[in-house]
């Protein structure tokens, strides 16, 4: 049976080095590529006519933008409107990386911790940086809860800086080890099944219905990666 560790493999396919850097472009930037051009294929021919009557892209298209401004509405307040193409477009990301590595013979960019991470910091850095922005340094009174005893700030602030900090961390693992360990059991499955021959059709069912819970896992992925998105960026609206 194949190592179900090698379909995380990195590939070079056109090497290139930039100053003693290698910049090469991998399996994993062209996966990322083919997911931009789907997105920017979706929305630029989906809303192009802008029909009263939707054909099924602009459908689709509109879909997307509701669900994700209805999710950023809910969770991040009143004044979030700005922030929907923000989080539309991280949704987007995360979900077409998340499908695309269930194609066979794919690849995963989601199921690699540096892709998630980076996701993950912008995210971080972009909540910093508007908090700072929108509310100065009253942005450093959510790491002291409003009406807590003054003398239990030794304790509290420590708590509240720590979990601030490990935001980016905990939404990164989170999407890194869903899609990593779901494709892991996916090919051990599905390589059991080859292996057991005429007495595989019985395991064949359990890999596809397997497989319908792996599509559901990468939407659901998407989803909390967006909705923790949303909910972080409720710190740049509102002081505590």
């Amino acid at each position: 049976m194949e190592n179900p560790l090698k379909q995380f493999a990195i590939h070079t396919l056109i090497p290139i080095h930039i100053g003693g850097y290698d910049v090469s472009f991998t399996n994993s930037s062209l996966l990322m590529v083919i997911a931009f051009a789907l997105i920017v294929f979706l929305f630029f021919v989906g809303t192009s006519r802008k029909s009263v009557v939707p054909g099924r892209l602009q459908s689709a298209a509109e879909m997307i933008y509701e669900f994700t401004a209805n999710m950023v509405e809910d969770n991040a307040g009143h004044g979030s409107a700005k922030y929907v193409p923000f989080v539309m477009a991280i949704f987007l990301v995360v979900l077409f990386g998340n499908i695309l590595g269930l194609v066979p013979y794919s690849f995963t960019y989601t199921s690699h911790i540096i892709v998630t991470i980076a996701l993950s910091l912008m995210i971080f850095l972009v909540v910093v940086a508007l908090s700072l922005k929108n509310h100065g340094f009253g942005f450093f009174k959510m790491f002291f809860p409003s009406g807590a005893p003054i003398f239990l700030a030794p304790l509290l602030i420590p708590i509240e800086v720590l979990s601030f900090v490990f935001r980016p961390i905990s939404l990164s693992v989170r999407l890194f080890a869903n899609m990593m360990a779901g494709h892991v059991m996916l090919q051990l499955f599905a390589g059991f099944t080859v292996a057991l021959g005429l007495f595989g059709i019985l395991p064949l069912t359990f890999v596809i219905l397997l497989t319908g819970f792996e599509i559901l896992v990468a939407l659901l992925q998407a989803y909390v990666f967006a909705l923790l998105t949303s909910i972080y960026l409720k710190d740049t609206l509102e002081a505590h």
